[in-house]
């Protein structure tokens, strides 16, 4: 399925390509940013809640959430769309000292909430959310590209979020911090579920001969319009039993949405292959929470399908392909991209079967699937920083 495909430049970039590219798209500063912090957060993480780090900076399972969500997952999804936008709009997206500020922004929002000042944690981080927003406003609103507005809603939503679960913290607001925390995953759910129905069909059909791939209208409606249905629930705090009504079918529509786009045609192609099996987990996360509302399994199951599985599969998947496509190289995995690959789905398949079959062995799971997912996105970490920070293979600008 993979073949080894060297990384380095097939022809010199051209002269008036600078040698430094690292602030000239949004994706190569945020990848970068995002793999790093993935692999020391997740691994520090693991060491306290072992009980090896009492003392850690890094305190509590709310920060490991918030950090998760509003620290890598968004991480990347600005840096995906700050790259796809200005493709999808024909203009410009933040780049040079613009990028660099909104990189910067995100990196005080890691650190502040490492530190006592709460007030000025919640608001960096739900400014950068907002900051992103507004910059994605710009170019989709000039080019009056109505189909994709719906991002700086989502993004706007995670501000609030994020905002949200700060004052739940310091005592401002009357409601739980993990109010915040799920609507964030509802959001999440749902951007991955919009753009995996957009790039996997295509990216199979474009990158398989017959693979035949295809989408219906009627599954399509049910799978997004479910998602939003659950994010609403869990925000007017509707009870479980409407939550059971909601994600039971949820998760059959995704199921059918997956198998109308021919997942066994996708190990013909590993940059197919990964984003195939990484949104087989969202179907899986929607019948868990089904039954962690019915009280048969741990809700954290289910959380943990949709951010190390279906999130992590996705993100590493759409990673590799993104840095390979737009630096002017091979859509090909080789090597190293393949155990990248294994190595956040082993994560994933050890955080969720282990505590499943076997919930005595949770701390053991626990560590096991971090050092896994910390190996993963530290090696796209170190192999990608020389592609992500130096000028494209052909000389395009970008």
């Amino acid at each position: 399925m993979a073949s080894f495909i060297p990384l380095e430049p097939a022809q010199p970039p051209a002269a008036h390509a600078p040698a430094f590219a690292l602030w000239q798209l949004g994706f190569r500063p945020f990848y970068l940013l995002a793999s790093a912090f993935a692999a020391l957060s997740i691994a520090l993480w693991a060491m306290q809640f072992a009980g090896w780090l009492p003392r850690a900076y890094l305190q509590g399972p709310m920060w490991h959430a918030h950090e998760m969500l509003f620290g890598f997952a968004l991480a990347v999804i600005v840096g995906f769309l700050f790259t796809a936008v200005r493709n999808w709009s024909g203009r410009p997206t933040p780049a040079g000292l613009p990028l660099a500020a909104l990189a910067a922004l995100w990196v005080a929002g890691r650190m502040l909430v490492l530190t006592p000042f709460a007030w000025t944690a919640a608001v960096v981080n739900a400014a950068f959310p907002l900051a992103c927003a507004v910059a994605l406003a710009v170019p989709l609103v000039a080019a009056r590209n109505r189909r994709n507005y719906f991002f700086i809603g989502l993004l706007l939503l995670l501000s609030g979020a994020a905002f949200a679960f700060h004052l739940s913290a310091l005592g401002v607001l009357e409601v739980p911090a993990w109010l915040g925390i799920q609507l964030a995953l509802d959001a999440l759910l749902f951007i991955m579920a919009v753009m995996g129905g957009r790039v996997i069909p295509m990216f199979t059909n474009n990158g398989i001969s017959g693979a035949g791939a295809t989408r219906h209208a009627l599954v399509e409606k049910a799978a997004l319009g479910l998602v939003l249905a659950l994010l609403l629930a869990d925000a007017t705090g509707l009870p479980p039993i409407v939550g059971i009504a909601i994600a039971l079918p949820a998760a059959l529509a995704h199921l059918v949405r997956w198998l109308l786009w021919r997942p066994w045609k996708a190990p013909a192609n590993t940059l197919v292959l990964v984003l195939h099996v990484a949104y087989a987990w969202i179907p899986v996360h929607l019948a868990l929470r089904t039954m962690a509302l019915h009280g048969l399994v741990p809700a954290s199951l289910a959380t943990h399908a949709l951010t190390v599985g279906a999130a992590g599969g996705l993100i590493i998947g759409m990673m590799v392909r993104t840095s390979r496509g737009h630096t002017g190289r091979v859509l090909r995995a080789d090597q190293v991209d393949t155990a990248c690959f294994v190595l956040v789905l082993l994560a994933a398949l050890v955080r969720i079967l282990v505590p499943l079959a076997a919930p005595a062995h949770t701390v053991a799971a626990v560590l096991c699937s971090a050092a896994f997912w910390s190996l993963g996105f530290g090696l796209f970490a170190v192999r990608y920083w020389p592609v992500l920070t130096r000028a494209r293979a052909d000389g395009k600008p970008g």
